[in-house]
């Protein structure tokens, strides 16, 4: 398409500046009530460029969907070791991958989890491929190889699953949340991976079986 070549022939630094206002825009106020007005503001360009990149709002959105996908296989997914077959390790893997993907692309991350939660833009048949087929590789990544025999045998292995996997996402929340508005490369996050390395032993202690207990 004429148009959305033209921005991708935009400068990198201009590029990312109105990616990241229209990212935001639309993560915060969904499609429908998403603002091109607040989006040239935040980007500081004129209006009439915006659309001279992109002919509407809706291809705007459609170009921020694709070019969201891709930033989060790309620099998320592809990251991801899905050989390693404990469950805990895997998530703690994926923890510390998630955790340098979601500092160095916030409004990727709000957008994309935004974009599930809004039914109010209908998307072309294509996108709506991409998206499922994201939700379905985000799965794989999580329980694909995992080897259940680590389990204790008494418990229900899909409740434990959503358990441990509750519990590190809530972590990962509340330090997001204690770390908002703060330079990451200046924080000392030595301190913080031993605190969740503790967490992860509590978890294994609590739903894997003990040394003794393999067959």
């Amino acid at each position: 398409m004429a148009i959305t070549k033209t921005f991708n022939n935009l400068d990198e630094n201009k590029q990312q500046r109105i990616l990241n206002a229209a990212l935001k825009e639309f993560a915060e106020n969904g499609y429908e009530q998403a603002s091109t007005n607040r989006i040239v503001k935040n980007a500081g360009i004129g209006k009439g460029m915006l659309f001279y990149y992109f002919n509407n709002k809706k291809e705007l959105y459609h170009y921020l969907i694709d070019y969201a996908i891709n930033v989060m296989i790309d620099e998320y997914f592809s990251l991801i070791d899905t050989k390693e077959s404990d469950f805990v390790e895997r998530l703690k893997q994926i923890a510390q991958v998630k955790s340098n993907y979601y500092y160095n692309h916030p409004d990727v991350s709000n957008f994309i989890g935004n974009i599930y939660l809004d039914d109010q833009a209908q998307l072309p048949e294509g996108l709506e491929k991409r998206l499922h087929d994201l939700q379905i590789k985000g799965y794989s990544l999580l329980y694909d190889n995992v080897d259940t025999s680590l389990f204790r045998g008494d418990v229900n292995v899909e409740k434990v699953y959503k358990l441990i996997r509750w519990s590190i996402e809530g972590y990962q929340s509340e330090l997001m949340d204690f770390f908002k508005g703060q330079n990451i490369s200046f924080i000392d996050l030595e301190p913080y991976w031993e605190e969740f390395d503790e967490y992860l032993e509590i978890l294994k202690t609590s739903f894997y079986k003990q040394e003794g207990e393999f067959k």
